[in-house]
């Protein structure tokens, strides 16, 4: 399903379950002003155009004991192909690695650590991180406080129903 195909209800449906993955299809249904049958198939239809990728529960880190957040910036020695991708390689093993980005600027990826303490922190440097070949620079920065956290993409808004 290209993405100009996209009317109203389908980006309703998207917005509905970014807000509650768990919503019944009914309930969803009675939202987008559908019944339940042409509901359900319009939400495999966009599972299937790739629009929905998968369907998670966010847990609370501080209640599972994650309590360090930490950003990381990496610097390659060289940024050619091979050591890009024996990095991005290495880092899709790491469970502790949440986001991984490759950057623009000053560092080659900046990546979200996610951790129990200081110590944990530190293993994931000197036994994984500083083992990977290439890497020229690492520097960390730990988040203090998370201001905003958001998992819903910001989506273009549905024109209001007529009546």
């Amino acid at each position: 399903m290209p993405a100009h195909t996209l009317d109203d209800t389908d980006w309703n449906i998207l917005d509905r379950l970014q807000g509650d993955a768990r919503m019944s299809n009914v309930k969803l249904a009675q939202g987008v002003h559908l019944s339940p049958s042409p509901c359900l198939m319009r939400v495999r239809e966009l599972e299937a155009g790739g629009y929905i990728s998968r369907y998670v529960t966010l847990l609370n880190p501080l209640k599972v004991g994650l309590t360090v957040s930490v950003f990381i910036q990496v610097t390659l020695e060289k940024q050619v192909e091979k050591q890009l991708d024996g990095f991005e390689s290495a880092i899709q093993k790491r469970p502790e690695v949440m986001e991984c980005y490759l950057m623009t600027g000053d560092a080659d990826y900046l990546l979200r650590v996610v951790v129990p303490d200081i110590q944990a922190l530190e293993r994931f440097i000197v036994d994984h991180l500083t083992k990977i070949p290439g890497i020229a620079n690492i520097r960390s920065s730990f988040a203090l406080k998370q201001v905003k956290y958001q998992t819903a993409l910001p989506l273009p808004m549905p024109a209001p129903r007529r009546k």
